[in-house]
């Protein structure tokens, strides 16, 4: 009892850190249309505290690309990014127990705010470590680089997506990068080496109007019928190789659901089109020529008039190294054994910025230091994490940036 009116005493709000946590999550970046204002004001304002360089990109109008800069003492070596995301999902504010931009602190030491686990966290826990190392009078070899980009949440399209194919990108000289990862319900931390490719497809079946109370051959809805049924019996088989493995996480598997179904103009007229919409999350093992292969050929067999065609179509992505050939991982994973963090590697099941920086040829990891029976809320309702979790993941940040950025 006594160890738990310990805990409930702590006064969180006073801490800086926490404190500044709490402003970032106040401040409403939340889809769509953002102001991102008074975002790059708040960091400029930690730039200065931190002595840090700051820049503002604008690759896309609106959408800014911050980046604060530590040099290093060998400036010339290739950097490190530590990148982080500044939008935020859309909130139901009724189904919060807090308000969902208030950074309310609740007496269990937890910080409720969209963004508190996806990922504002991180971009503050980078700042953090960073003034807890240069109070240390600590210098690191490398130059680190703090990204926050816009748009994560859509795509990244206007943000990391554009941004790494520019000269000012390229003159950051990046070797490595930190992102996002997840929490952790278990007491290991999860490491996101690789993404799966998001194909989102559009299949559009034509054929024979007419009175919806014939039977016309050759209908639209016929072919929609033998569409549908391809795609989710493959679905079927994939689920049935992830629930009968147990070492098997969703990340390993191909995902593919009917998200949306559109077509015709009234009950009783047999429409001329359908169109049926599949996500699809291809894993890093499939062959996409052969997968697209597929897909024509499914649409062929359906009949005449049926195609197809891509909202989003990722290209295949190589997955980062995790093993002797890639130094900053050494360096990562030797740091985290000291530490006693316990890591499970996986490939992230949605999709972030790591996969526009892996495209560009350079390796990046996912973690986001949230375990200790964390509920994963990234999108819930009630997000928040735990003050005493959010502390702990500054002083893992500390060892983390000093191995990698000395690598």
């Amino acid at each position: 009892m006594a160890s738990k009116a310990k805990k409930m005493s702590v006064d969180y709000s006073s801490n800086p850190a926490v404190a500044n946590f709490v402003e970032y999550l106040r401040i409403p970046s939340v889809q769509p249309n953002i102001n991102y204002d008074d975002c790059v004001n708040f960091l400029q304002k930690q730039a200065r505290s931190l002595d840090l360089e700051f820049n503002v990109y604008k690759v896309v109008p609106k959408k800014p690309i911050v980046v604060l800069t530590w040099v290093g003492q060998s400036p010339s070596l290739p950097s490190v990014l530590l990148n982080s995301h500044m939008d935020v999902v859309p909130v139901f504010e009724d189904s919060w127990t807090f308000p969902p931009f208030s950074g309310h602190i609740d007496k269990d030491g937890k910080i409720y705010g969209r963004g508190s686990q996806d990922m504002k966290c991180v971009g503050i826990q980078y700042m953090e470590a960073i003034r807890k190392l240069k109070k240390a009078g600590v210098s690191l070899k490398r130059t680190l680089h703090l990204s926050f980009v816009p748009d994560e949440e859509i795509g990244g399209v206007d943000g990391m997506r554009k941004f790494v194919h520019t000269p000012e990108f390229k003159a950051l000289n990046v070797a490595f990068a930190l992102d996002e990862g997840m929490a952790s319900p278990t007491e290991e931390f999860i490491i996101f080496y690789g993404e799966r490719s998001i194909w989102q497809i559009h299949v559009h079946c034509t054929g024979q109007p007419g009175h919806g109370s014939l039977l016309f051959p050759n209908t639209a809805g016929e072919k929609l019928r033998f569409i549908i049924n391809k795609f989710m019996t493959l679905r079927e088989e994939q689920k049935s190789i992830l629930d009968n493995d147990p070492k098997l996480t969703i990340g390993d598997v191909t995902t593919i659901n009917l998200t949306q179904v559109h077509g015709g103009v009234q009950s009783n007229v047999i429409p001329e089109k359908l169109t049926v919409v599949f996500d699809c999350r291809l894993a890093v093992t499939v062959d996409h020529e052969q997968f697209e292969n597929r897909i024509k050929e499914w649409c062929k067999e359906a009949g005449e008039g049926v195609t197809y065609e891509f909202e989003q179509k990722n290209d295949k992505i190589e997955c980062t190294k995790i093993d002797e050939t890639n130094p900053f991982w050494v360096a990562f994973k030797s740091t985290a054994d000291k530490l006693n963090l316990k890591l499970e590697c996986r490939i992230f099941p949605g999709g972030t910025d790591s996969r526009y920086v892996r495209e560009v040829g350079i390796p990046a990891i996912g973690f986001s230091p949230m375990n200790n029976h964390t509920p994963v809320l990234l999108h819930d309702h009630d997000e928040y994490l735990s003050a005493d979790i959010f502390l702990k993941g500054i002083d893992i940040y500390v060892k983390i940036l000093t191995a990698v950025a000395n690598a």
